[in-house]
């Protein structure tokens, strides 16, 4: 018997190739089936970012099948968590979803070296989420 996810957490910037992708992995990665993953982005890229793929090996975690897709208004209305990276105002907003905003450098154009501190923070933020939606199922 499979138990549905305890949420679902779309993550959203804007090309959709680093950050959000890299979130998206993580939260795979270390939740399982136990939440539902989504990512998107205002204005999708071609491709996910070679560096962020590169980073995410290094740590355990392959995301080089991920492909940047398109924010839809579904994907929002779907998810209890919507976390954006940088979309600006492309980001609709609903009730009764939790927004997060985090601040994280966009590793656009930058190396491997430079996207591990990114990827790093990333996870950090992840693994408090991941508690934080723990936290709420057992209350």
């Amino acid at each position: 018997m499979t138990t549905a996810p305890l949420a679902s957490v779309l993550f959203v910037c804007v090309h959709n190739a680093g950050r959000s992708q890299m979130a998206a992995g993580f939260l795979s990665h270390l939740a399982g089936d136990r939440i539902e993953v989504r990512s998107a982005g205002s204005v999708p890229g071609n491709q996910v970012n070679p560096a962020a793929v590169e980073a995410m090996k290094e740590v355990g975690v392959d995301i080089s099948a991920a492909t940047p897709k398109i924010l839809t208004t579904e994907a929002v209305q779907a998810s209890d968590y919507v976390i954006t990276m940088g979309c600006g105002d492309a980001c609709p907003i609903f009730p009764g979803k939790k927004y997060l905003d985090w601040a994280l450098e966009d590793p656009a154009g930058k190396g491997v070296e430079a996207v591990r501190p990114i990827r790093d923070e990333i996870k950090t933020r992840i693994e408090a989420l991941i508690a934080e939606i723990d936290a709420q199922q057992e209350a």
